[in-house]
C-alpha cells in the first residue's frame, strides 16, 4: 500500500469490500441459490427480494458483531484471558504498518456502497 495514503482509506476499503461481498453478494444473481433452505423457501412461493432483504440483513448483523468484537480488543467476556488484538494496516508487502483500525463497526453503515446506509436491510 502506498504509505502516503491516510489509514481512512484502507478502513474505506475494507468496509466496502464487507458491503460487497458479505452483504450485497446476496443479491447477485445465483447467491440466493446457494442455499437449499432459500432454493426450498423460492419453490414454496416465497417472495425472492424479501429473502434477499433476509440474508443481506442477517449479513450485515454479523459482519456487524464481528467488528464490535474486533473493535473490543480482546474477549470481555473470558476473565482468564491474558491477550487481546488489535486489527492493524499492512503495507504492500503484508507488514505492520503501526497504524491501527479502531471502531470498524461504527463506520459500517455508512459505507454501504449504495450509499442507502443500510436503510434497505430494514423495509
Amino acid at each position: 500500500m502506498d504509505e502516503t495514503l491516510p489509514a481512512e482509506h484502507t478502513r474505506s476499503v475494507l468496509l466496502r469490500g464487507l458491503w460487497r461481498d458479505a452483504i450485497d453478494g446476496w443479491g447477485a444473481p445465483g447467491g440466493l441459490d446457494r442455499l437449499p433452505a432459500a432454493r426450498r423457501l423460492l419453490a414454496a412461493g416465497a417472495d425472492r427480494d424479501d429473502l434477499v432483504r433476509l440474508v443481506r440483513a442477517g449479513a450485515y448483523e454479523a459482519v456487524f458483531a464481528t467488528l464490535d468484537t474486533l473493535d473490543q480488543g480482546g474477549p470481555v467476556h473470558d476473565p482468564d484471558a491474558v491477550r487481546g488484538w488489535v486489527v492493524m494496516e499492512t503495507d504492500a508487502e503484508g507488514s505492520p504498518t503501526g497504524q491501527v483500525l479502531p471502531g470498524l463497526h461504527e463506520d459500517l453503515l455508512t459505507s454501504d456502497p449504495g450509499g442507502r446506509d443500510g436503510a434497505d436491510l430494514w423495509r
